[in-house]
């Protein structure tokens, strides 16, 4: 899918900012394990850190990527792009 921008709008929706999140594993946990979480507690989960990362922007999945390391700051390397089913 590609975007106009050509149109008299688009340069301002473009400009529209959005919550991006990057997950690496998703588990359920019973809320008692929640309520009993304190500083210093453990969650894990049974991917590995290598395993692929889920970039989602507005809570959609939008791509896949891998984790990279920038100085000391960490990043995700886009490797797929996800192709949203039409309804």
């Amino acid at each position: 899918m590609e975007i106009n921008t050509s149109g008299p709008h688009s340069k301002a929706v473009l400009a529209i900012r959005t919550n991006v999140s990057v997950t690496l594993a998703r588990q359920k946990v019973p809320l008692r394990r929640i309520v009993d979480l304190v500083q210093g507690s453990l969650l894990t989960f049974d991917t590995h850190c290598d395993e692929p990362l889920t970039l989602e922007a507005g809570g959609q999945p939008i791509a896949i990527g891998e984790t990279i390391k920038i100085g000391d700051k960490f990043g995700i390397r886009i490797r797929e792009i996800l192709r949203k089913e039409e309804d």
